[in-house]
């Protein structure tokens, strides 16, 4: 792609902008008859001609009018025939201009709120492309935002958003679009995303104050009345006041802010607009029909209250979860980012601290582009990404993760058998010997078979798994650090912060979805050859082969010691072994035999079965195996580089 297009279509006003492929500065904002940021409207002429921006909202020729349509999307399917033809006019805005250049190698990025699925998202794609726009991807508006502050020069935020959560609010004109942002990625709020409150609604309020306040109130409210496109007009100049006022409140409020807009019905008709502080205040604190009573500040402060007892209850949740379950959902943010025209507005930034008390609150220096601009930096951002995740790729494909691995594999056995042996014994060989004891198994033939069927059900085991994630974490760690020679250049070279695509991080942290989870990656039965020998080792030394050092040691030296030598001179060793392993010892006979003998011998014997267990890996281990064993750890851990790839989503510009 040689250009990247944004275009912010908002429900009161638009903006385009584009950015170069290697072009270093901000994006250009592309004019659309002659004004950056325009009015969302269009009118059909009766000659066929499609006017867009201010003057569709007032020329007296139009057989058809449209505004405000954009956030009526969800509810209202003539919506989209209004989407379309307002985007089919800016298109053929900036073609005539030479804003954008047919057969050019480019794509559009457009935005939507935050709170909008997958399936609303592709159907307001398919109306861009319908209307015959470049090829069309459609993001939040508030990653845009969020993506326009990482990449802003005049914001040095890029660390707190990549590693702290962020809450993005865009006020717009109808709604108000929250994201939580964790890590650079988008989550979804139990808000649904927007809430129907908007810096328009302030307009109307500001305009409806003016209109009372002047001597020409009835002869205005009958022009509104009969002619819409009027009072829609002046609505945009008191937005603009507004945006005015608000941009030096601690000026104005002083001074006042006003303007005289010029009304022409069957004369002329002045409207003076103005706003002080005792107006200011009505507006946000006093109770308005268009938000059911409610005031404009209530509805804001309710909000943010919701979102947050939302992420406590996500953080609660997370508090009784592992770390590689959570993900670090549901952390309060830490930076507050406002964006829209009304984000300038002091009160605002108050009450989110009031929310938020722990949150830093910024404000964008041109909020009413930072949307734009957004869109058109993730056309780059896509692009680092892809060529980021092929350069993983080819890691992952690369025999790297093997030799690393390999390295470092006898490391891992040692770790896992000293790790292991113990509660082997605690855990399924005393059970066994109490089962014997009790009669439970009958002979001692028997108990070779008890014995592996035990400890392998231990060593499948919940606890058994809990009790490897500490060793296989330290062995990892090693195997991290000489990974990060090979991960950090990629993440450099893509202006990645290096923590993504590091497995250290990963063993600590619980900010991002994927984690190394030594239960998954080193599951039991991906060291098969290592189970079966600690399990063979075990059954030597603890049954003594066939089972008779059960009985041929401590007391048994007086009882049952006495039989065996009797059996041994009457039928010779094998027979007499043969026996004994196969006769019904008498309970009586059984019992002789302690619990604290059998619980001596085994700490007698721990020492002993790692040592043996070490030897017979160097002696009997094949290459066949230990290929096995590296092949299956290394793809467990490039799938899971490969998951830490696809998680990224903002990086640093």
């Amino acid at each position: 792609m040689d250009r990247y297009y944004g275009f912010d279509l908002g429900d009161a006003e638009s903006a385009v902008t584009y950015l170069k492929k290697d072009e270093k500065g901000e994006p250009h904002v592309v004019p659309v008859r002659e004004a950056g940021s325009f009015i969302t409207a269009y009118a059909r002429l009766r000659t066929g001609e499609l006017l867009i921006g201010e003057e569709a909202c007032y020329t007296p020729d139009a057989v058809e009018r449209r505004l405000r349509f954009k956030s009526r999307f969800l509810r209202d399917p003539s919506s989209a025939r209004d989407v379309k033809s307002f985007a089919g006019g800016v298109l053929g805005e900036l073609y005539m201009s030479g804003g954008l250049i047919k057969g050019e190698d480019c794509c559009f990025y457009i935005g939507c709120p935050a709170g909008w699925d997958r399936s609303q998202r592709e159907r307001y794609r398919e109306i861009f492309e319908a209307a015959g726009y470049p090829p069309v991807r459609i993001i939040s508006e508030s990653r845009a935002a969020l993506i326009s502050a990482c990449q802003s020069r005049h914001f040095q935020v890029g660390y707190d958003i990549l590693s702290r959560p962020v809450l993005v609010v865009d006020m717009g004109s109808s709604t108000t679009d929250f994201a939580y942002i964790s890590s650079g990625r988008e989550i979804e709020l139990q808000t649904a995303g927007e809430v129907a409150l908007g810096g328009g609604i302030m307009d109307e309020l500001l305009l409806d104050a003016s209109v009372e306040a002047s001597a020409d109130r009835e002869e205005i409210r009958r022009v509104f009345d009969q002619s819409p496109p009027w009072r829609t007009y002046c609505e945009f100049a008191a937005r603009r006041l507004k945006e005015k006022y608000f941009s030096d409140e601690d000026y104005f409020s002083r001074n006042g802010c006003t303007q005289t807009v010029t009304i022409v019905s069957t004369k002329r008709l002045r409207l003076e607009l103005k706003l002080d502080a005792e107006l200011a205040e009505r507006i946000l604190e006093e109770a308005a029909p268009q938000l059911a009573g409610k005031s404009f500040h209530s509805v804001f402060a309710a909000s943010l209250q919701e979102i947050r007892r939302s992420l406590e209850e996500q953080e609660k949740k997370s508090d009784k979860d592992s770390a590689e379950e959570s993900g670090g959902r549901g952390r309060l943010p830490e930076l507050l980012f406002l964006t829209g025209g009304v984000s300038r507005m002091p009160a605002l930034r108050a009450w989110c601290r009031e929310a938020f008390p722990e949150a830093i609150v910024i404000t964008g220096a041109e909020p009413e582009y930072s949307v734009s601009r957004g869109l058109a930096y993730s056309g780059r951002v896509d692009e680092e990404i892809r060529a980021f995740r092929q350069e993983v790729r080819e890691l992952v494909d690369s025999s790297t993760v093997e030799r690393i691995v390999e390295e470092h594999v006898e490391d891992l056995f040692h770790r896992t058998v000293d790790t292991l042996v113990e509660p082997i014994l605690r855990n399924a060989a005393i059970p066994v010997f109490e089962r014997w004891r009790s009669g439970e198994i009958r002979r001692l033939a028997d108990i070779d078979g008890e014995m592996e069927r035990e400890i392998d059900a231990w060593l499948h085991s919940p606890e058994a798994a809990e009790l490897l994630v500490k060793p296989i974490t330290a062995w990892l760690r090693p195997v991290a650090y000489r990974l990060e020679e090979y991960t950090m250049p990629i993440c450099v070279r893509h202006n990645v912060p290096y923590r993504a695509l590091s497995l250290t991080s990963y063993l600590s942290l619980a900010e991002i979805d994927v984690h190394v989870n030594a239960r998954d990656v080193f599951a039991v039965e991906e060291l098969t050859w290592m189970v079966n020998t600690i399990i063979s080792i075990l059954v030597g030394l603890l049954c003594g082969g066939s089972g008779i050092a059960l009985i041929s040691s401590g007391i048994s030296g007086i009882v049952a010691g006495a039989m065996l030598t009797l059996l041994l001179l009457f039928l010779g060793r094998e027979k007499m072994e043969s026996a004994v392993m196969h006769m019904e010892i008498p309970g009586l006979a059984r019992k002789l035999v302690p619990r604290g003998y059998f619980e001596s011998r085994m700490e007698k014997i721990s020492g002993e079965v790692k040592k043996t267990c070490f030897e017979t890996m160097e002696k009997d281990k094949s290459e066949e195996v230990a290929r096995r064993m590296i092949s299956e750890i290394s793809t467990q851990i490039e799938e899971c580089l490969m998951r830490m790839a696809e998680v990224v989503e903002i990086p640093l510009g």
